[in-house]
């Protein structure tokens, strides 16, 4: 296979490579021992030598080399393991290039020629890859050539598809195609001799909807901070859309969540996006949330099949979802039935004979001694041995792994010691009977009848077990027997934020109750909610989770409430429960979508649905438990446990449409929250307990007496089953597809907000305008590696915390090495054409401005680099440039600046503080000394003169101004001053030199004063070493008019910004993955 051309300096070391065929250019080797009789031994010997010289060599046996005729270096440019493919390779090299390169005068040419010729066939290659896994291989290749040379994008750049439409101006439609790729939305026309093209990065997206006029039947509309753009008559419109809104919402996801919102691996790597992992992927989520499956579950096929229903007595036709994990089944109308199996409870899975009433049948049989039969599948052996690998894995793990330790306690609720009401009884009966008809445990078939029984809410007795059926939350705590132990014993007794945050919410969880009102309640809450921030320190701990947590805990062991609250806060709430409550958010906005479409005549009345959102939160984050009486929240939870957040949803618009005469008058939140508090607590009840407020049964209110509902008042099981019936054709489909499209003005939003309050934080500091800061921080945005890169999100946990120094917004976004430099080559005022000395200051000035030393310059640090060069005084530049050139930004090895220890002049003394046997050892004392410190830090930075310069480090100075001066109008007169300035200082030096030498000799006083002196002023040297000072430097470049009309010549900020957005896709080739690329821009 071809190569990227990679230098050889010698091109047979050590002997192990023996020429086969040669030209003037080109070598083919063979590895010495490959192919020739009696090698073995030789090739041993080869072998082991390429294991010691490098530990991942897997050495080809045969290779070709591009060689430059009388130099000593190669270029290894194709290899291969058999000798037929690298002749294939040598023979096309002989036919096609060599002739051409003969007629070349400089041979270094050729050779540079042959490795771009290589680098294009390398291309070539990887596009014929790509296009093979398209549907229209000749199709896609051709567009791919016209994507590349339309928008000339880096090749990092990657095509996913592309589509034939529409793109509107105005009411004139320009038919062309429209390209999507990892990070860009392009289009193309050329009609009549006019074209057009533009491109439009996913990270400048806020929203995308479907739009239909007068004009276009239906059109997708794509609205970014600039403008608008509708694009219509596609072939197949759904498919468009849901890959735009795709591609927009993983890129957003990517580059603008600091926190890292859950998104698969396969997606964190954008080379590996095509057409089919995207189609994939939007299966895998719609699969995961509909099960309410652990986010790390990988989807392997899909399949259409038939399950036999004893219940029913017939087989139900729908679709077969297999994981890393479990069997899933879906009927095809989603709700009418559905089964989940998880591996773990699987005995076997084997074939049966194929019949004609039962063609291609496969039996699950499970634990309990009952067997599943699925029919009508496609592909059944290969599906059986993939389904069976997977079990025998997972069996595997379990003898491995299992263990018989039973740490769980029992239920923290108070015992009533009362018989159970008629109601409760009926309802265990009810249950009863279902188990026997449609089976019992996490594998029992679940329909609509189920779902009758769940909204007349489930009998104490049965609670708990079915919540952890419901979520499997059963199978992760019979996976991980003794886990919860082992977190409770690591985490108690630790203090961290989370810790003290718990303590702090522990009295306000259920403070009515009787069981948290009391050690033992308590003590149960603390280890469950320690012990979930312990093992998710991103989520740590968040409000809200005390209050579920309490719930849990009333109807469920301890360990039983810990896998509970795993299963809600990481599958069936994923992105809930962080520091910003993403997920949450994401699903207000979707409520609002839903009420716009179900509920018109009230979107209509209240204009602002902002309104009823924000009212509608604490809904979502607490399950109504915040709200609702106590007995009618808990049927609401388990509604949730068997549908998820549908059921939030459906039960949301439910209680907005029996209020929708009064919210319709309403003008602020405050009346909305009114009026629903008074409907929650006045009017919603359940046979339990109607109207009461949060607060735990008791004699005098769950008599007999209290099993009718009040007149006047709604029961609960009344307002979910209306919920369930007049919003039954919402799908977890659909709130999948809208969380898509919402998620995407979500983070839009957020970043607006972090973006306004950065500016607010760092404009009143510098005197750049407002106007050009904003667009400062874009492009300082744009080249963070640390929210964009994967893995390497600085996430603000509440377990682990860190950089508790800094602000929120002060965290978000940060540059490294490599990106500075790339902004720094961007924005400085002075020419950089001259690369090894650009690339030297810009790694003085990152490490000048890297102030706590971390490898990470923020937009504050950034922002008053940038206001020194182009807004300040001449004196503040000089200062500034004079402070890059002496420690810590000089270094001794520059050129591996990243990883040396700054230089430690000689004139300039190592200060300790203090000596260990004065170390201070009461902590108030050390925190006071510590700030003490800071202070005279502080004072010294403004007060104190800056350290002397010795001759190699004012060398550097002279260089980096002579640069500086390279390409300017006035270049000759500036290097006529600069050697006037240097020889003139060169002179003060010698002359301080010369008099220090001569001069009396210091007592013994005055040489034990010294290092004070050093110390606070700073201006004091070793007698045996040449300085000059900052002033010194500073007067005599004000001797020079040319000089100083250079320093305060004005240069425009904003033009070099716009210059920088021009250049930035040419930047991002040479110093960005291909997972950050970006623009801000229309080309």
């Amino acid at each position: 296979m071809w190569l990227n051309p990679e230098e050889v300096l010698l091109k047979n070391a050590l002997k192990l490579w023996v020429t086969e065929r040669s030209n003037d250019f080109f070598l083919l080797q063979r590895r010495r021992g490959h192919g020739e009789p009696g090698s073995r031994i030789t090739g041993l010997l080869v072998g082991a030598l390429d294991t010691v010289l490098d530990s991942n060599a897997r050495v080809t046996p045969f290779r070709i080399l591009l060689q430059v005729p009388g130099s000593q270096t190669s270029w290894v440019i194709a290899s291969g393991a058999a000798i037929e493919e690298v002749n294939k390779h040598w023979d096309w090299l002989v036919h096609n290039l060599l002739h051409s390169l003969l007629v070349f005068e400089n041979k270094e040419d050729a050779a540079s020629f042959v490795r771009g010729k290589v680098k294009g066939l390398i291309a070539e290659d990887a596009r014929g890859r790509q296009a093979a896994q398209e549907e229209d291989p000749e199709k896609f290749r051709d567009a791919l050539l016209k994507f590349e040379r339309h928008f000339g994008l880096p090749s990092s750049e990657k095509l996913v598809t592309f589509y034939s439409c529409c793109c509107w101006k105005g009411r004139v439609p320009r038919q062309g195609f429209l390209y999507l790729s990892i990070n860009h939305m392009a289009f193309y026309s050329f009609l009549l001799g006019k074209e057009v093209k533009f491109v439009i990065p996913w990270a400048e997206v806020t929203r995308l909807e479907r739009v239909s006029t007068a004009l276009m039947t239906e059109a997708i509309r794509v609205t970014t901070r600039q403008r608008q753009r509708e694009f219509s008559m596609f072939l197949n419109l759904d498919e468009a859309f849901g890959v735009i809104g795709q591609l927009a919402d993983i890129t957003l996801r990517r580059l603008l969540d600091s926190e890292g919102l859950e998104l698969d691996w396969v997606l964190q790597q954008p080379a590996r996006i095509t057409k089919r992992i995207l189609e994939e992927q939007a299966i895998r989520e719609y699969v995961l949330a509909l099960f309410r499956l652990p986010r790390g579950e990988k989807l392997h096929e899909v399949a259409s099949c038939s399950v036999w229903t004893p219940h029913a007595r017939c087989h139900t036709a729908g679709m077969l979802y297999t994981t890393d994990g479990y069997i899933c089944f879906s009927s095809r109308e989603e709700g009418c039935c559905t089964l989940l199996i998880p591996l773990s409870e699987v005995l076997s899975i084997e074939k049966a004979e194929s019949t004609s009433v039962l063609p291609n049948p496969v039996i699950v049989s499970v634990r309990t001694k009952k067997a599943f039969q699925l029919i009508e599948l496609q592909d059944r052996d290969e599906l059986v041995e993939n389904m069976s690998s997977r079990l025998r894995a997972t069996q595997w793990k379990q003898s491995m792994f299992r263990s018989r330790k039973d740490s769980r306690s029992s239920v923290v609720r108070e015992p009533t010691h009362r018989p159970p009401s008629f109601t409760e009884a009926v309802k265990a009966r009810l249950w009863e009977d279902h188990f026997l008809e449609f089976g019992r445990g996490v594998y029992m078939f679940r329909t609509e009848k189920i779902q009758k029984l769940v909204a007349m809410g489930i009998p104490e007795s049965l609670r708990g077990e079915l919540w952890m059926t419901f979520s499997d939350a059963s199978s992760e705590l019979e996976s991980h027997q003794g886990y919860y132990a082992g977190l409770v014993q690591k985490s108690m007794g630790q203090s961290n934020l989370a810790t003290e945050e718990i303590e702090r919410d522990l009295h306000r969880s259920l403070p009515d109750h009787p069981a948290f009102q009391n050690p033992t309640g308590i003590a149960a809450l603390r280890r469950v909610l320690t012990a979930y921030a312990h093992r998710n320190p991103k989520i740590g701990y968040c409000q809200s989770m005390n209050i579920l947590a309490s719930v849990l805990l009333l109807y469920s062991k301890e360990e039983e409430a810990f896998w509970l609250l795993v299963a809600v806060c990481e599958r069936m709430l994923p992105d809930y429960f962080n520091r910003r409550v993403i997920g949450a958010q994401v699903d207000q906005s979707v409520f609002e979508e839903l009420i716009r479409e179900r509920l018109p005549e009230l979107a209509e009345q209240v204009p602002d649905l902002s309104t009823l959102s924000s009212v509608s939160l604490s809904w979502f984050l607490t399950l109504f438990l915040s709200v609702l009486p106590f007995h009618s929240a808990v049927c609401v939870v388990d509604c949730f446990f068997f549908q998820g957040i549908k059921a939030i949803f459906k039960l949301g618009l439910a209680v907005l449409e029996a209020n929708a005469a009064q919210l319709s008058a309403c003008t602020d939140d405050g009346q909305a929250l009114m009026i629903l508090t008074r409907y929650f607590l006045d009017r919603v009840g359940s046979e339990e307990t109607p109207g009461a407020a949060l607060c735990p049964p008791t004699e005098e209110n769950s008599g007999s007496d209290t099993d009718i509902p009040a007149v006047g008042h709604i029961n609960i099981t009344v307002l979910i089953n209306e919920s369930l019936e007049k919003f039954r054709d919402l799908t977890v489909r659909q709130i999948e597809r809208l969380r898509c499209l919402h998620r995407i003005q979500v983070l839009q939003a957020h970043e607006d907000t972090i973006k306004e309050n950065a500016l607010r934080l760092v404009t009143p500091d510098v005197s750049i305008s407002p106007e050009t800061m904003s667009d400062i921080y874009d492009l300082f945005k744009k080249k963070d590696p640390v929210t964009t890169k994967p893995g390497h999100h600085q996430s603000i946990t509440a377990w682990q915390y860190s950089d508790s120094g800094r602000s929120f917004v002060e965290r978000q976004y940060r540059l490294d090495r490599p990106q500075f430099k790339s902004l720094y080559g961007l924005l400085a005022p002075w020419p950089t054409v001259s690369n090894q000395h650009t690339d030297t200051l810009a790694n003085r000035t990152f490490t000048l401005l890297d102030q706590d030393h971390d490898n990470l310059v923020t937009f504050k640090e950034f922002s008053s680099w940038l206001d020194t060069l182009y807004c300040e005084e001449l004196n503040e530049k000089i200062r500034l440039l004079y402070r890059l050139h002496i420690p810590p930004a000089l270094t001794e090895h520059e050129e591996d600046s990243s990883l040396r220890s700054t230089l430690l002049s000689t004139n300039r003394p190592l200060y300790l503080n203090k000596e260990p046997s004065e170390a201070v050892k009461d902590y108030q004392e050390q925190l006071k000394q510590m700030l003490q410190d800071l202070t005279k830090e502080k004072k010294k930075d403004v007060d104190q003169p800056l350290p002397l310069m010795n001759q190699r480090e004012f060398i550097q100075f002279c260089k980096t101004l002579y640069s500086m001066f390279h390409g300017d109008p006035e270049e000759n007169e500036l290097f006529q001053a600069i050697a006037t300035v240097t020889s003139l200082v060169l002179q003060i030096g010698e002359a301080s030199h010369h008099g220090q030498a001569k001069g009396s000799e210091v007592s013994g006083q005055e040489e034990a004063e010294a290092p004070e002196c050093w110390r606070e002023a700073g201006s004091l040297a070793a007698a045996s070493e040449w300085t000059v000072s900052y002033a010194q430097i500073l007067a005599s470049l004000l001797t020079e008019q040319a000089l100083v009309n250079f320093f305060e010549k004005p240069a425009d900020l904003s033009v070099k910004i716009a210059e920088a957005k021009e250049n930035q896709y040419q930047q991002r080739a040479v110093y960005q993955p291909s997972w950050r690329l970006n623009s801000s821009g229309v080309v």
